[in-house]
């Protein structure tokens, strides 16, 4: 992109501070992170900032005595945030909740009582199954107040997935609720939950919100009502947050591996918090007059760590949102954020996708100018998708936030930033790492990739926020992070680094098409297409072919105002053998209405890939909508016909 067309301009913005600040903490690592660990309250600091005498297992602020529960909440009710609202909470329904710092501080000091009668203790287990209500940062907040160690499940997954957890870590309470609203309709969390409780015998005790008021099934002494049990404890109940070492666990978050079970990545607290916190500074640098809304569910990293940890840590209010974008009509996050005066959105490539099928008069009904930074997360945002959500929702005015990060990696690790200092922006690019964070891009032989050339983007030094290890998998942790290259974090992503020094991501690794020996990109396919003015979202997968080992297929939906025709889909041939190449021509361009999604809004790649083979579905419990793979499918056997007749 030409310097003439970057939405910023670079004398405005100087690149000295970030690189310096960056080159200090590369070189004076454990100096730079004792400064910065000083914004965070401790009981005891650390005897040493970071040990790496047994790589991988980095530990970070050993000796350092906290409590992560009383650095979101306790600290500031001797400051004016007391009063602050700490969270706004909308319901799917139009309901609404406000807490301030010391309305929460009461909720969860009474139900860190019930757990404590409960009998959880320090290095317990909780496994939380909670749709996006106040109950689940409440949740969270009560158990490391004890010292517990929390397992979020993501509201949306299957029963079999539920037990799954709960067994690995062994959870002694479980915490969930009736149901919870999804698109007008109750979903029944309690029965699922009762089904994978059928088979965790280390489950003692379960606590269930009553969200949705149904009747539900409890058993006795085992299950209890979250309402009943809160009436029970005095109003003014204090538990004292127990003192943690800096290094112990603060929480398991599991997340699905390319094969196998998923993997239970462990965080500890030292470290995680002050990357959240400082992630979210540099990154957003929220103040006392924001309104923060992340649009993640807390069962996923981006929920943990900017729902919870880092906007309480800093002291910000938070909007919480428990249903879909478009539900009841396709503007209901504009008008929540003209209703609600919200100032940062961070949201996801797929939801803009789909913003940008519906068009553009949704979001031009509502005033959005209490907006004053756009975020995004989750994958590679597609240039032409950056360039709508800076033009339709930023009004061409607001800075957009991409950031890389990972489950793994605690938070923000390459984005630009808003609070330290913002460098032109590329659309599709993440920019720049973090201070704090050694990135590079390897080719297949570990070394340094020519610059502008793909390969793997890998970590070559820890930093605070990284996982500690998977829990009770040491071994799997090495292999699947620093197996590849010695001392070396592997990401699984592939990057570009262009001549500016700014990083792109083109995603995993494991998405590439092998085509007649040519390895080519998802991600790459994908951006192509939805920069065709047809098109809001794709997903390409890969079919066997005799000949050139795979062809790509292409699953398109639709922007507002076109039509499927052949006209169309030989366009979108011509469309990527011109901005490719001829030799990522799509064996088959598949129009359909919908992709399928997770309630998360994630593509299940592995639905459209048993649809090409003839495969079994699997699991699809966490599908939005089962419709979806029946139109593809239907859809796709059509198309194949008319292919093998034209043969």
């Amino acid at each position: 992109m030409s310097e003439a067309s970057l939405p910023f301009n670079e004398k405005i913005f100087p690149r000295k501070l970030l690189k310096e600040e960056w080159e200090r903490s590369i070189k004076k690592t454990e100096e730079y992170w004792a400064e910065k660990a000083k914004a965070i309250s401790w009981f005891k600091t650390w005897d040493k900032v970071l040990d790496d005498s047994n790589p991988p297992f980095y530990r970070w602020f050993v000796g350092g005595i906290l409590n992560i529960c009383y650095n979101a909440l306790d600290r500031h009710l001797e400051t004016p945030r007391k009063h602050q609202l700490a969270y706004i909470w909308e319901g799917e329904p139009g309901d609404v909740r406000t807490f301030t710092y010391y309305q929460i501080y009461r909720e969860v000091n009474k139900l860190a009582q019930i757990l404590k009668d409960f009998g959880l203790k320090k290095g317990d287990r909780v496994a939380v199954y909670l749709p996006m209500i106040p109950e689940l940062p409440i949740t969270l907040l009560a158990t490391t107040r004890l010292g517990g160690i929390h397992t979020v499940v993501f509201s949306g997954f299957s029963a079999e997935a539920l037990a799954d957890r709960i067994n690995d870590c062994q959870a002694k309470i479980v915490i969930t609720a009736d149901g919870s609203y999804r698109r007008g309709k109750i979903v029944p969390l309690k029965e699922t939950a009762d089904r994978a409780l059928a088979n965790t015998p280390t489950v003692e005790k379960v606590i269930v919100v009553k969200r949705t008021g149904q009747q539900i099934p409890m058993k006795e002494g085992r299950d209890h009502y979250y309402h009943e049990v809160m009436a029970k404890v005095a109003p003014n109940a204090y538990v004292p947050p127990e003192p943690m070492e800096a290094t112990e666990p603060l929480f398991i978050l599991y997340t699905s591996g390319t094969t196998g079970k998923p993997k239970g990545v462990q965080h500890g607290i030292g470290g995680y918090l002050v990357w959240a916190y400082w992630t979210l500074k540099w990154g957003f640098s929220p103040n006392e007059e924001d309104i923060w809304w992340c649009t993640a569910d807390i069962g996923w990293i981006t929920g943990h760590t900017y729902n919870v940890y880092a906007p309480l840590a800093l002291g910000t209010t938070s909007f919480i949102f428990e249903g879909t974008p478009d539900y009841p009509a396709c503007d209901r996050w504009w008008e929540m954020i003209e209703r609600h005066g919200i100032t940062i959105l961070y949201t996801t490539p797929t939801a803009i996708r789909m913003f940008m099928r519906f068009g553009e008069e949704w979001v031009n009904k509502h005033d959005l100018s209490t907006l004053r930074l756009l975020g995004s997360v989750g994958e590679a945002i597609n240039p032409e998708a950056w360039k709508w959500y800076y033009r339709v929702i930023g009004k061409e005015k607001l800075p957009i936030i991409d950031t890389w990060w990972q489950t793994e990696t605690g938070g923000f690790m390459i984005s630009p930033l808003a609070g330290l200092e913002l460098v032109p922006l590329k659309p599709g690019s993440a920019t720049n790492p973090l201070p704090g964070v050694y990135p590079e891009v390897y080719n297949e032989k570990g070394e340094i990739a020519p610059i502008s050339t793909r390969g793997f983007l890998v970590i070559k030094a820890p930093w605070p926020g990284m996982l500690e290890t998977l829990w009770k998998d040491p071994e799997r942790y090495k292999q699947t992070y620093f197996g590849r290259w010695p001392n070396t974090y592997y990401t699984g992503d592939y990057a570009v680094k262009d001549p500016d020094g700014y990083f792109w991501l083109l995603g995993r690794a494991d998405e590439v098409l092998k085509v007649a020996g040519h390895r080519i990109g998802t991600v790459e396919l994908e951006s192509e297409l939805v920069s065709h003015p047809a098109v809001s979202e794709a997903a390409v997968m890969g079919k066997e072919d005799p000949v050139k080992g795979e062809v790509p297929v292409a699953f398109v939906v639709l922007r507002s105002g076109y039509t499927p025709s052949e006209e169309l889909r030989q366009q979108l041939v011509q469309h990527i053998r011109s901005t490719i190449g001829p030799i990522a021509t799509p064996e088959a361009i598949v129009i359909v209405n919908k992709l399928p999604k997770t309630r998360s809004g994630k593509i299940m790649r592995r639905l459209l890939k048993a649809v090409l083979v003839g495969a079994a579905l699997g699991d699809i419990s966490t599908l939005e909508d089962e419709a979806s793979v029946e139109d593809i499918k239907a859809t796709y056997e059509e198309l194949r016909k008319q292919i093998e007749k034209k043969q």
